[in-house]
Parts: C-alpha cells; structure tokens; sequence
C-alpha cells in the first residue's frame, strides 16, 4: 500500500455533531420561500452545494419556468437558507464528534495532513472553525502549521463544483503538492462524500454511519468501508 499523505475528511455529520440541524434549517427555509419538497429528495442530495440543492427543487416545482425565473426563485431560498443556518451555528452548540480530536492528534504525529472539506460556503465553514476553536494558528488561505489542529479547509464556494465532484479534493491535493491519489482517504457521511472520493481516484472512500446516512443507507452505494466511529479510520492506515 501506497503511503498515507492525507485524509479528507466531511464537516457536519462527519467531524462535528449534526442531529440533522442543517436539513432542519433547509426545510424551514424552503416553508419559508413556498418551495415544495421531500424528505427523500432532501436526503439524497445532502452532501451536495447547498444552492444547487435549492436550484433543483426549484426546476421540479417548476419545470415550464425560464432560468430567469428559476435563478431567482433559488436566490430567494438561498439567502432565506443563509440567514437561518448563520443564525444556527452562531447560537446553538457547535461539538466535534466523538474521538475527532483524538484522531486528528493521531494524523499530525504520523505526519498525515488533515484537510476539512464542506459542502457550506466560506462564512459558515469559519463560524463552525471558530466555535470549535480549529481556526487557531490557520493563514489566511486557510492552511495550517505544525500548531494548528488541522492543516487545511476548504468550502464549495472556493472551488467550481462541490461534492459529488472531486475538485474539493483535487484543490487539496494541489495545496500539499501530492500527485497520486492512491496516497488520500476519504471519508464523510453522504453518498456524496463516497462518490467524491470514486470521482478523484482516492485510495480509500469511506461512510461513517453517524452523521446524515445510516449503514443501510450507504451500503447501497461504492464504497471501502463504513466505520461506526471516527475514530476506527486508525485501522485503514497501516
């Protein structure tokens, strides 16, 4: 096996605690912005550019619509989506899952970059850094050090396709000039996050079956492993 370089790893539901607050902050957004929807389609695109997920809903309640029109019926739900989930992160608990920390001490000794990835836009991804405190000793590209908890987050709105798209990956892999993807982990509590992984060749895709998705749910899907605890990807690096 190819040396480990680097785990990318998902935010909420992967190394934060999600009890499904941002799909509540979805749906309260679309109530708000009269856009009709199902549990189901909501689950299957979680993982995805949040603003997509309003564009596609808007194309299915809507399908005789202009792009015009549809862009601003998505903009609506969009900045509605905005307020709410801002709101969220700044006044209710924001925890890391269980053993993140651990785990993270762990890849910094064996000199294993730890790279965030979301599928939030930059403001939000920094209020959860800072309500967490992995923000500290971070640039202002968002690279770490050897004192930062964590070596590099990235947001959807910093690449040109989130998940399922690989360049979430691909932009981390430029930042620490690592050529081979066999030499990356990834992992996250979607579909989205297991097919990412597929799209960019990653040496491992892996589901943790905590987060948005049960076992049954994406076992459906490819994937090397689902770990009932974040702390069980120790096992894949040796």
């Amino acid at each position: 096996m190819n040396k480990i370089k680097m785990v990318v790893f998902d935010m909420a539901g992967t190394t934060v605690k999600d009890e499904n607050e941002v799909e509540k902050c979805f749906t309260e957004a679309a109530k708000n912005t009269g856009l009709k929807y199902t549990i189901e389609e909501i689950v299957a695109m979680m993982g995805w550019s949040k603003r997509l997920v309003f564009e596609t809903l808007w194309k299915k309640n809507l399908p005789e619509a202009e792009d015009a029109e549809i862009q601003k019926k998505t903009d609506q739900s969009y900045d509605e989506f905005r307020k709410i989930l801002e709101n969220h992160y700044l006044t209710q608990p924001v925890l890391p899952v269980d053993g993140i920390e651990e785990l993270f001490f762990h890849l910094k000794n064996a000199g294993i970059k730890i790279v965030l990835t979301t599928g939030f836009y930059r403001k939000v991804t920094d209020i959860i850094l800072q309500r967490l405190g992995w923000d500290k000793n971070l640039d202002e590209y968002y690279n770490g050090n050897d004192n930062s908890i964590i070596d590099l987050s990235i947001s959807s709105d910093q690449v040109i396709a989130g998940r399922p798209s690989p360049y979430l990956i691909n932009k981390a892999m430029e930042v620490f000039s690592i050529n081979d993807p066999k030499q990356v982990i990834k992992i996250g509590d979607t579909p989205s996050d297991l097919e990412a992984g597929r799209n960019a060749n990653c040496l491992l895709s892996l589901g943790v079956t905590y987060g948005t998705h049960t076992k049954e749910q994406l076992a459906k899907y490819d994937n090397d492993g689902l770990l009932n605890a974040i702390v069980e990807l120790k096992k894949y690096l040796n």
